[in-house]
């Protein structure tokens, strides 16, 4: 059975909760609207590298940003630290997102939608990139990645569960850009093994 898998598995250094690979996932970007990036009471998190990134593209994202979103950009920057002393975006009022733009009530991120059409080099956060996967430093180079449940979530694990799609599977696109294609294929690999080991 599934459940002999154990909770946390190790692939090529980074430990894993076993439920990236039987949990199902997939956004229902239809139902949702884009939620996420709307509710929360923190930014995403960002790495200094991508902070730069964000940098060199609000000047053309900045157009689509609303002025509330504007104006706390002017007063403390595109990212902050929060009270668990990680490096955020920066929000309004308290939730949304300040690069949240919309289109229609459909909530889109106007660094990624910049980056779809061309205009930029920097598509959004890692982090945003991997929901419903987190990912925790331990130091000295240990990263984790766990499952996050999420109540705004409840239409993409239903979509998921429609599709037979494992959270891994996908998010197989950022997971490849934040560890690289080696490392996502020895994920699979570990999958594969374990469902068949496990049935």
């Amino acid at each position: 059975m599934v459940n002999e898998i154990p909770p946390i598995l190790e692939v090529g250094g980074v430990l894993i909760s076993s439920e990236i690979l039987t949990e199902k996932f997939c956004c229902d970007y239809e139902k949702c609207k884009g939620i996420c990036c709307v509710e929360g009471d923190a930014g995403a998190p960002v790495t200094m590298d991508e902070i730069a990134g964000i940098e060199d593209a609000l000047d053309i994202v900045w157009p689509q940003l609303s002025a509330s979103a504007q104006s706390v950009i002017d007063k403390q920057g595109v990212a902050y630290t929060d009270k668990d002393g990680d490096l955020v975006t920066s929000i309004v009022r308290g939730k949304d997102c300040v690069f949240t733009c919309y289109d229609g009530d459909n909530c889109l991120c106007a660094l990624e939608k910049a980056y779809r059409e061309g205009r930029t080099q920097f598509c959004k956060p890692i982090s945003c990139a991997l929901y419903p996967i987190r990912e925790k430093n331990f130091g000295n180079g240990l990263v984790g990645l766990n499952y996050n449940r999420w109540s705004v979530c409840k239409d993409a694990i239903e979509k998921g569960k429609a599709l037979n799609l494992p959270v891994y599977q996908f998010l197989k696109e950022p997971l490849t850009r934040r560890f690289g294609e080696a490392w996502y294929q020895e994920l699979c690999d570990v999958a594969e093994q374990l469902m068949v080991t496990g049935q």
